[in-house]
């Protein structure tokens, strides 16, 4: 079934269903490009691995710090009386609950894409996620990007996420809910930014390669379509209730106007 929105489905930013998107997203993008890209280049998936620290604040996994303590003969702490049976010849000991440490590894796909024959790093297209957005996650993928712009390698960002913040730019960037971020290595630090509001339909935008090859035009609106339909997310979104996020309330009658127009496909 197809969407009921223009462009993105503001539904899709549900974190029950993010990754699923951003992962078929990202594998349709990549076979969409290999289909236009000269011979002598070719577009690769790819995988970053980030761990998040423990316990932060802003993890939503953490697991609550929790002690039990419980008093010995005469109120007396358990570390403060000798932990025995009354025969004195076993030892009873009292278990302290302490919570266990562990990290959150955060699983991030991208494209790369490479020129032949050394393979060269030419192009890298990422699709933004809720962990690049906030918390330690946003600092550990600005500290990537910076390194990755540093090197004569194009960069195309995707913000589909209402949520979270921003890319940093130069300047405030321009009205809109969702962005396109185009870092051209030869004119950095210039960067071409596409921004569109949830009532629009996606654009088409260029995706830069090595000169004096030309752009390779991705159609966003088609690739989104493709992902959704073939991800058979309108019969498990949870349309009965509001997007995640928050909207103004002129978008969220919109959205309701949306959601009760007559479905086809």
């Amino acid at each position: 079934m197809k969407s009921l929105f223009p462009g993105v489905d503001p539904y899709l930013e549900d974190p029950a269903f993010w990754l699923d998107f951003h992962t078929a997203f990202i594998t349709y993008c990549r076979d969409y490009i290999n289909e236009r890209l000269p011979e002598h280049y070719e577009a690769r998936l790819d995988e970053r691995l980030s761990v998040l620290e423990p316990f932060s604040e802003k993890s939503s996994h953490a697991i609550p710090d929790v002690t039990l303590l419980r008093g010995g003969p005469s109120g007396q702490p358990l570390g403060a009386w000798p932990a025995l049976a009354a025969g004195g010849s076993t030892a009873m000991l009292e278990p302290v609950a302490i919570p266990l440490v562990f990290e959150d590894e955060v699983h991030e796909t991208y494209i790369r894409i490479l020129r032949r024959p050394d393979r060269e790093l030419v192009t890298v297209i990422e699709l933004l996620s809720p962990s690049n957005k906030s918390g330690d996650g946003r600092g550990l993928y600005l500290s990537k990007r910076n390194a990755l712009i540093g090197h004569d390698v194009n960069l195309v960002e995707l913000d589909l996420l209402r949520p979270g913040q921003r890319l940093p730019l130069g300047r405030s960037l321009p009205a809109g809910d969702y962005f396109a971020l185009v870092a051209r290595a030869d004119r950095r630090p210039q960067c071409d930014v596409y921004a569109w509001t949830l009532r629009h339909p996606l654009p088409t935008i260029p995706i830069p390669l090595r000169a004096p090859d030309a752009d390779i035009p991705l159609n966003m609106a088609e690739l989104v379509a493709i992902t959704f339909e073939r991800g058979r997310y309108a019969r498990a979104l949870k349309y009965s209730e509001n997007p995640v996020g928050g909207l103004a309330d002129e978008d969220l009658a919109w959205v309701r106007d949306q959601l009760s127009a007559p479905r086809t496909g």
